[in-house]
């Protein structure tokens, strides 16, 4: 696998190295060693998590004030575009986004670190999304933040008005919401 670093240090593209042929594809989604030893995280892993969703549905801005999640996302169907956004108060990239290109075809991976918030839209017919979690979901614990914020100003390749759940759609503004240390 290689790793590129973003916008935002913390949060990586990962593309793995895809063994193809005439018959087909193979390749490592995930390796504990490899992560360890090319990101340096000590990162674990306790749930993975599936959905699928229709062209223009925007889910997000999502996060869980406590119990923070990392996330390890990637596509096994379709396209969406991906974003991070920062809302650690304490970091010099606070507030700041970064946003990747998602698709079964191009097999790439986006690491979403702890204290991050993040969201996606899907830009083809449909998407599968997979994830890998560093914490349980805590529905107690979730926020979101509404996705066309003024403040942050994130560059959404959307050609509709995006389908919203009634939660997103209702999600406060970056400055009301609440926030990481």
């Amino acid at each position: 696998m290689q790793i590129e670093r973003t916008t935002i240090p913390e949060v990586l593209i990962i593309q793995p190295q895809v063994f193809g042929d005439a018959r087909g594809f193979f390749f490592e989604s995930f390796n504990q060693r490899r992560w360890q030893e090319q990101t340096g995280l000590n990162t674990v892993f306790v749930q993975e998590n599936h959905s699928r969703s229709v062209r223009h549905v925007l889910r997000g801005l999502h996060y869980q004030i406590q119990q923070p999640q990392g996330k390890l996302v990637r596509v096994i169907s379709g396209e969406v575009f991906d974003v991070a956004v920062d809302l650690r108060r304490s970091s010099p990239t606070f507030g700041k986004w970064t946003g990747i290109h998602l698709s079964a075809e191009n097999k790439k991976q986006f690491w979403v670190p702890e204290g991050f918030g993040h969201g996606f839209v899907v830009l083809s017919e449909a998407a599968e999304f997979l994830y890998l979690t560093t914490n349980y979901y805590a529905p107690e614990h979730e926020r979101s933040i509404i996705w066309n914020d003024p403040d942050l100003a994130i560059d959404w390749p959307m050609t509709a008005e995006p389908i919203l759940s009634a939660k997103d759609q209702a999600a406060p503004r970056f400055k009301e919401a609440d926030l990481y240390p």
